[in-house]
């Protein structure tokens, strides 16, 4: 959830058989609790009606619109608690299931319901899972669902013994019937071990990457693949075979169309050095062993059109984050990353100085008790009290074939900043099967004006016109948009 402005938008937008976009923007009315200090999650598309959360301190709504954005109905939440840690959606076409975790007592629920398009629910909330705790907890339940969204994985951690990790996992299908539970041990060989995000591919597998790191600033050591299958009692563990490279960040996508995972990561010749390229590892799903490895150089033309007009042309990367890994059905993938980076009156903090508070899981977050918190922190944080400037700028994108070879390489030239908050910068994708479209806020002269830029399967840039009716009364935030349709 976000913070959000009192006006919510909606874009509706097609393709033609010729590739050219048509649009149209319809503004939903304020509701009169909605404001700055509303926190909000768009649901999705659920039996034609948009649904989306809101919460205002105590009160929790679904928000229910039509396809003009016209409110259709405001559905309070009465069987939520006042104070809950995490709520989480899953969308089908015609419902969603909607989990919610809370303490009560010394006790750590995690509840599910299953919401129609009218944002009702449709039985009552049940108990997915229960976790005696002493103290006050955060989140310490994580849910994630496959691609299909046929699978739906909850994992749970308990890190009393920092040597070794208890996990609980509890594997659901699309009618959300438990297919299997496990709780697994995992060795963890160093106090400073980190995770990558959890991934859940479409047969029920759950996979991640352990990695050493000496603090959440430091690089990466050691990786590992973690896997377990749909069904399995363990964990395989086994070594990613990363060598001497020193790596960035690691992300990790499954790729159902070919049946294998992308590992790829930023990577340096030397500690402290500059980012000299893309590190990547494909493996293998059937084998559960690595299939290609690959570094990818970026020349100097590529540093050239990617950096801002004030850096050195070494540093050019050097504020970049990988953002989405795209696969493609040929077997190679689409890489997306940013330029982002935040400056005060102290003066410019690169990745060194915050490293995102910490992108990773980290055994070291606890908050109070035995179990593993896996809250991930937002945009880049400096640690001083000076006002700070948020930077969004250039995007890269990197094609590459199913032999992790380069087959082309843009970038989209932008430069954005806000005070306080980043909520106004960087961008969102809408993948419309033939392009992806970037949504952005760009500025002119005091005016700060939504638009669209896409790029081809060939990697063509096209520039659209600006979209058309803009109402300068409203701010949009396309970080926190989401798409809810085919196109």
């Amino acid at each position: 959830m976000q913070k959000v402005f009192s006006v919510l938008a909606f874009i509706s937008m097609a393709m033609s058989p010729y590739l050219t976009m048509s649009q149209r923007i319809v503004y939903s009315e304020p509701e009169k609790d909605d404001g700055r200090r509303t926190n909000f999650d768009i649901i999705g598309k659920i039996g034609g009606n948009v649904l989306v959360f809101k919460n205002n301190r105590s009160d929790n709504a679904i928000s229910v619109y039509n396809s003009d954005m016209k409110l259709l109905e405001r559905v309070n939440l009465s069987f939520m608690p006042d104070r809950y840690t995490d709520v989480y959606f899953i969308p089908y076409a015609d419902f969603c299931y909607m989990l919610y975790e809370y303490q009560h007592k010394n006790i750590v629920h995690l509840a599910m319901v299953k919401i129609d398009g009218m944002g009702k629910k449709m039985a009552d909330p049940i108990d997915l899972d229960t976790t005696h705790f002493g103290g006050s907890a955060n989140k310490i339940y994580t849910t994630i669902f496959s691609e299909d969204r046929q699978r739906i994985i909850i994992v749970k951690i308990n890190s009393k013994n920092p040597k070794n990790f208890l996990f609980t996992t509890f594997l659901y299908n699309a009618q959300f019937e438990l297919l299997d539970q496990h709780r697994i041990w995992l060795p963890m060989e160093e106090r400073n071990d980190f995770f990558t995000d959890f991934v859940l591919d479409n047969d029920g597998n759950l996979v991640f990457a352990k990695f050493l790191k000496s603090s959440s600033n430091d690089y990466i050591s050691r990786v590992s693949f973690v896997s377990k299958g749909a069904t399995a009692d363990s964990f395989v563990v086994k070594d990613a075979g990363t060598g001497d490279h020193i790596l960035d960040e690691i992300k990790v996508r499954a790729d159902n169309l070919n049946k294998q995972y992308i590992l790829t990561g930023f990577y340096y010749k030397q500690r402290r050095g500059n980012i000299e390229g893309i590190y990547t590892v494909i493996w293998d799903r059937a084998t559960n062993s690595k299939q290609k490895e690959s570094l990818t150089i970026f020349n100097d033309e590529l540093r050239t059109i990617a950096k801002s007009s004030e850096e050195n042309q070494k540093m050019a990367f050097n504020d970049f984050f990988i953002k989405q890994v795209i696969p493609k059905k040929d077997g190679g993938f689409i890489l997306l990353s940013e330029s982002e980076y935040t400056t005060s009156r102290g003066g410019y903090f690169n990745r060194w100085d915050y490293m995102y508070g910490s992108p990773y899981y980290s055994p070291l977050d606890y908050y109070g008790g035995p179990y593993y918190n896996p809250y991930r922190y937002g945009y880049p944080s400096n640690g001083y009290n000076n006002a700070v400037r948020y930077h969004a700028e250039n995007i890269m994108m990197l094609s590459f074939d199913k032999d992790v070879n380069l087959e082309w390489s843009n970038v989209i030239p932008k430069s954005q900043f806000d005070d306080e908050s980043e909520n106004v910068i960087s961008y969102q994708i809408m993948n419309t099967g033939g392009e992806l479209h970037f949504m952005y806020n760009e500025y002119d002269r005091r005016n700060i004006l939504l638009t669209d830029q896409s790029i081809s399967p060939d990697g063509k840039i096209t520039r659209h016109p600006t979209l058309r009716n803009l109402d300068r009364g409203f701010e949009f935030l396309p970080r926190h948009g989401k798409q809810i349709g085919a196109t």
